[in-house]
Order: structure tokens, then C-alpha cells, then sequence
């Protein structure tokens, strides 16, 4: 449900407008990934992030979506409780 507008903007208003990404994926496919891998609060949160990112001043180029930390292991976790 989260993702109905994003690809609303990708379908209808990106074409509309002439091609000036200055990011690898674009900051919809970005936010679509992100949304995939983290969830919908984290994912939306790194797009958030994405997106401010998009100015004259900042350089651009390759930043891919970050891959899912795997939580560290504790005590409790590996415990076996009978």
C-alpha cells in the first residue's frame, strides 16, 4: 500500500519530466527497494534520507540500498529453555 505512490510518480509524473538523476538507482527504485528489504518504517526512512540527499551540492552517483544487519546473537537467544 505504501508503494501505490511511488509507482503512481514513477508511471505519471517522472515522464512528464526530463531525465536529471543524480543517482544510481533512482531515488523511486531506491525507495521501492528499501521499502522490500528493511520494511516499511526503516525503508521509508532511508528513501527520507535519500531524497534530501537530492540537491546541486551533493555529488550524486552509486548508493545502493543497505543490506539487513543480522542481529547480534545474545546469551538468551542461543539458550535452551526446557
Amino acid at each position: 500500500m505504501v508503494q501505490v505512490p511511488i509507482h503512481f510518480y514513477r508511471k505519471c509524473i517522472s515522464p512528464l519530466k526530463p531525465p536529471s538523476c543524480r543517482f544510481y538507482p533512482t531515488c523511486s527504485q531506491y525507495a521501492l527497494e528499501a521499502i522490500e528489504v528493511h520494511g516499511v518504517l526503516k525503508g521509508s526512512w532511508l528513501a527520507a534520507v535519500r531524497i534530501s540527499k537530492c540537491h546541486p551540492f551533493h555529488p550524486g552517483g552509486i548508493d545502493l540500498v543497505p543490506p539487513v544487519r543480522e542481529r547480534k546473537r545474545t546469551s538468551l537467544d542461543s539458550a535452551d529453555i526446557d
